[in-house]
């Protein structure tokens, strides 16, 4: 019986470049990027979020001593503006996912609306935001 099985060919080399996702998988490598990102500036981001705990003055001091020196290069506030975008659609893509987790739009099209929801909000906010923070 075995002999009589066809065998069908399975490929052999993926060309992960020819491999088109559909966005609902895009915005789901980019939910696991920006939350391996956010983990990595932790660091960074408790130093600052410390430094900024101390007294109106110290605070005031902290701003302009980074304003004059690191964050007051474009490299720097575009990296900043990246980070800001990392959380923001960490947390739309996360809600998105609780809801797929609650059955709640599990449906294709609905799911793929809501791909589409979770990039475009996080896009807006972050040029909002971006804008008001510069």
């Amino acid at each position: 019986m075995a002999e009589t099985a066809v065998k069908k060919e399975r490929p052999k080399h993926l060309n992960l470049a020819q491999i088109r996702l559909p966005l609902p998988g895009y915005v789901s490598i980019l939910h696991r990027v920006s939350g391996v990102g956010l983990f990595l500036c932790l660091p960074v981001l408790i130093a600052l979020f410390g430094a900024s705990l101390g007294s109106a003055e110290e605070l005031e001091c902290y701003r302009a001593t980074m304003a004059y020196s690191v964050l007051g290069l474009p490299v720097v506030k575009l990296l900043l503006l990246g980070l800001l975008w990392a959380y923001l659609h960490h947390f739309c893509a996360g809600i998105r996912f609780l809801l797929l987790d609650m059955h709640v739009g599990v449906e294709l099209p609905r799911a793929r609306a809501s791909a589409w929801v979770v990039m475009g909000v996080s896009l807006v906010l972050t040029v909002v935001l971006g804008v008001l923070t510069w």
